[in-house]
């Protein structure tokens, strides 16, 4: 008998790495192919797995989709965390704004960002994990932005959610003109970069 804090059995491990590899599998058949061109069987042929044991860890591609919200999550922890850490405002959030930056103009983002999000509008449950997902990093931006102020750092002329909402989709649409145009999103980040702070009335 296992107990909450029993470490994972083998055939658990086995288990979470084939689930892994099926989600591996349907993110590049997203990537390749689109989401609608995408059926259940090819993601089982690209994971090399039978249709009946694709079906024991998803019901269908939804349900893929639902996990790779979850995964999303996680991937934003890290930046959320880096928002909420002690020191300098203006240092952190340099730093963000280039990791966030990057990390967005990965072409395999920005094309299964476009897929997922089409999909989310029309499947409430979907939809509702990816808001909750950047309402998060929303949060966290609002709480550094608010610190920025008590702090004589940033001078608002907004709400400080208004700010971190139009601070993000100022990153995702230069993410999203780097992979669209080409251009490295490493000469983009000074211009970003220069123009938020001019927005944020940054004092120096």
């Amino acid at each position: 008998m296992t107990t909450p804090d029993s470490p994972p059995s083998k055939r658990d491990k086995e288990l979470a790495a084939r689930r892994y590899k099926i989600l591996e599998a349907a993110v590049m058949c997203f990537l390749e192919n689109g989401f609608h061109q995408t059926g259940v069987r090819d993601i089982a042929s690209k994971a090399g797995v039978s249709l009946g044991n694709l079906y024991n860890h998803f019901s269908g591609k939804h349900d893929v989709l639902i996990e790779i919200a979850r995964l999303e999550r996680a991937e934003l922890d890290p930046f959320i965390r880096q928002l909420e850490k002690p020191g300098p405002v203006l240092k952190i959030f340099d730093r963000f704004v280039s990791g966030y930056a990057k990390y967005l103009s990965a072409p395999e983002n920005i094309i299964l960002s476009i897929e997922i999000s089409s999909e989310a509008i029309r499947k409430e449950d979907l939809g509702s994990l990816f808001s909750e997902n950047r309402q998060a990093l929303v949060e966290a931006l609002q709480h550094l932005a608010q610190r920025g102020v008590v702090e004589g750092v940033f001078h608002l002329k907004t709400e400080p959610e208004e700010v971190a909402q139009m601070v993000l989709e100022l990153i995702e649409g230069r993410a999203y003109h780097s992979v669209l145009m080409g251009a490295p999103m490493r000469r983009l980040i000074p211009g970003l970069k220069a123009f938020l702070c001019s927005a944020l009335g940054v004092s120096t």
